[in-house]
């Protein structure tokens, strides 16, 4: 409890200071801390029910169209979009990389972002498979990303020699897509009952050679292909690491499954900028680039490359 002084008529007799203690009233206080405890908790806890608008949804908003950090071909036709075909929709698009899958596609779902250009369908599910909480989904194919069979040591399929050592990447998704690749090269034979999108070594029902797989991901199946007899991965990364396209002995079109795709929110499919943007990737424009630009060569290829 709290007192003040204040000051009152003289008292009786022998009462000469003047002054009388009083209780304050603390119940104004009381509320009004009350009235602050509120608010900052309702600064904190409103903003997870309101949220921000996403840019999807806001007229004229850039659209910003995400890659993994380091992409430059998925960055070049992101920006040739956004540069020459963007425009002729009404909308503004950006590039931006970032670091990782998980938030990469957190951004895509939450609509931080518009969407992404970097993952197929199988990789998409995979996605969604591990994160039930991301809503997104496959608007429209873009491109077909180069893939197929590396080796520093032959110059064609036909002398990859009895019991070579093969790299896969060590992803299921693109694992079956390498064993895709060498069943197409004549190396081994796919159970034909199972889906070989999501086939495993345990599917190999023909192996004439004897070919054993070593399982190692993007960056270092390039940097070990002097150390194996062959591998199978991304045109990007053996480019990347300053391999020459001519060590690729062996490379047919990604099936569709491994069509790289404009995945989108599917929080904002109807929304007019989104739309518009879904017009803008199914532009002829952006297959003519994918045709004949150098900054793409080998890497992205058309959807209708033979």
């Amino acid at each position: 409890m709290s007192a003040t002084l204040t000051e009152t008529p003289p008292g009786p007799p022998g009462d000469e200071h003047g002054f009388a203690v009083r209780t304050r009233r603390r119940w104004p206080w009381i509320v009004g801390g009350i009235v602050v405890v509120l608010g900052l908790a309702a600064a904190l806890i409103l903003p997870r029910f309101i949220g921000a608008t996403s840019p999807n949804l806001v007229e004229g908003a850039t659209l910003t169209i995400v890659t993994a950090e380091g992409n430059a071909s998925e960055q070049a036709l992101v920006e040739f979009v956004a540069e020459e075909v963007a425009p002729k929709y009404g909308i503004t698009v950006a590039f931006k990389g970032l670091a990782d899958s998980t938030t990469l596609n957190r951004a895509v779902s939450e609509g931080e972002v518009a969407g992404t250009v970097y993952q197929h369908k199988l990789w998409l599910s995979q996605v969604l498979e591990a994160n039930p909480d991301f809503r997104e989904e496959a608007a429209t194919p873009v491109f077909r990303w180069g893939f197929g069979l590396w080796s520093d040591k032959y110059t064609s399929v036909d002398q990859i020699p009895d019991g070579a050592n093969i790299s896969l990447y060590s992803d299921p998704a693109n694992e079956a897509q390498g064993l895709g690749v060498l069943e197409r090269a004549g190396l081994i034979t796919l159970d034909p009952s199972i889906d070989r999108w999501n086939a495993t070594q345990d599917d190999i029902i023909e192996n004439p050679k004897g070919l054993t797989f070593t399982l190692l991901d993007f960056a270092a199946q390039s940097r070990s292909l002097q150390d194996l007899d062959a591998a199978v991965g991304y045109t990007e990364y053996y480019l990347a690491a300053g391999i020459d396209v001519e060590k690729q002995i062996f490379a047919p079109p990604a099936p569709d499954e491994f069509v790289g795709q404009l995945t989108i929110g599917s929080d904002y499919a109807d929304a007019d900028n989104i739309k518009k943007l879904v017009q803008a990737f199914q532009d002829p424009a952006v297959q003519e680039f994918l045709r004949t630009d150098p900054s793409v060569k080998d890497i992205l290829l058309p959807l209708d490359a033979e």
